[in-house]
C-alpha cells in the first residue's frame, strides 16, 4: 500500500493522526479477534456434539427400524425455528432460541401405541439436526467474521502502520536537510557578509 505524502508540516501532522488512530485501534482488533477464535471454536465443538448426539439417537433406534414404515411422516412437521440476535465482538449472530413443532390430530385406538413415542422420537431428531446445521451456519459465520478481522490486523500491523512509520521518518529526514541546508547557506551569506564588511 503506498501512502501519499509530501514533505511539508501539514503532511506530515496528518500522517501522524493516522498513525496514531491506528496504534490505538490495533489492540482492539486483537482482542475482536481473539473473541471470534474462541466464539468459532464453541460453536465447532457442539456442531462435533450435536453430530455425536445425533448419532447414538439414531443407534438407539435402528432396532426399531421395521416400525418406521408404518410410522406416518405427514402427522408431524416444523412450524418455526425461534432464533434471536446476539452481539459477540461487534458481530451479530444468530441465537437459537428452539423450535414449534405442529401434530396433526390422530387416533390413539387406530395407531399403534408406540406413536406418541415414535412422535417424540422425531422431535428429538429434528431437534438435534436442525441445531446441529444451526451451529454450522453459526460457525461459517463467525469464521467469515474472524478471517476478516485477522486480515485487517495484518493490514494495520504489516502495512499501514510500517508504512506510516516509514513516510513520517523519511519526511523528518527531509526537512532536517531542508533546515540544515537553509542554516548552512545562512552561515556561508553571513560569512560572505562579513568578509565584504571587512574589504
Amino acid at each position: 500500500m503506498s501512502i501519499n505524502y509530501q514533505f511539508n508540516k501539514t503532511s506530515l501532522q496528518l500522517l501522524e493522526k493516522q498513525l496514531k488512530v491506528r496504534v490505538r485501534t490495533l489492540p482492539t482488533i486483537k482482542s475482536k479477534e481473539s473473541a471470534l477464535r474462541m466464539e468459532v471454536k464453541k460453536a465447532r465443538h457442539e456442531v462435533k456434539r450435536l453430530d455425536e448426539l445425533l448419532e447414538d439417537k439414531m443407534k438407539e433406534y435402528d432396532n426399531m427400524v421395521a416400525l418406521w414404515g408404518e410410522f406416518d411422516t405427514s402427522l408431524i412437521m416444523v412450524k418455526d425455528v425461534a432464533l434471536s440476535i446476539k452481539k459477540i465482538a461487534g458481530v451479530k449472530t444468530p441465537v437459537f432460541d428452539g423450535i414449534d413443532f405442529e401434530i396433526k390430530p390422530y387416533s390413539l385406538f387406530s395407531k399403534p401405541n408406540w406413536f406418541p413415542e415414535g412422535l417424540e422420537l422425531v422431535k428429538e431428531l429434528a431437534k438435534v439436526g436442525i441445531e446441529r446445521e444451526f451451529f454450522e451456519q453459526k460457525m461459517l459465520l463467525l469464521e467469515h467474521a474472524r478471517k476478516k478481522t485477522t486480515q485487517k490486523v495484518n493490514l494495520f500491523e504489516k502495512v499501514q502502520i510500517p508504512g506510516y512509520e516509514d513516510a513520517i521518518r523519511k519526511i523528518k529526514r527531509f526537512m532536517e536537510d531542508e533546515e540544515n541546508l537553509s542554516k548552512s547557506s545562512q552561515k556561508i551569506v553571513k560569512s560572505r557578509q562579513e568578509e565584504e564588511v571587512e574589504l
